[in-house]
């Protein structure tokens, strides 16, 4: 099972920096260093914004399944 912290550290390679991270979501580097290192977990409010300023690549599901749930199955049709 993925950790949080480990969809975190995706989303800082996805923008290329934590300070890139950080201006896309609203936040201060600092802050983005203490979720990869320290923290328990993410507010929904932030998995939001991570969403967002991935383009979807780093889920709201993905880092907050409790409250979120699983993310959505996409079925194919062949």
């Amino acid at each position: 099972m993925t950790t949080f912290r480990e969809h975190i550290a995706r989303a800082v390679a996805l923008k290329g920096s934590q300070v890139k991270l950080a201006r896309a979501v609203g936040c201060s580097q600092q802050y983005i260093s203490w979720l990869l290192h320290e923290a328990e977990q993410i507010s929904a409010e932030m998995a939001m914004k991570f969403e967002a300023a991935t383009d979807n690549a780093v889920s709201r599901h993905d880092l907050r399944p409790d409250i979120f749930g699983p993310p959505p199955r996409i079925d194919r049709v062949a």
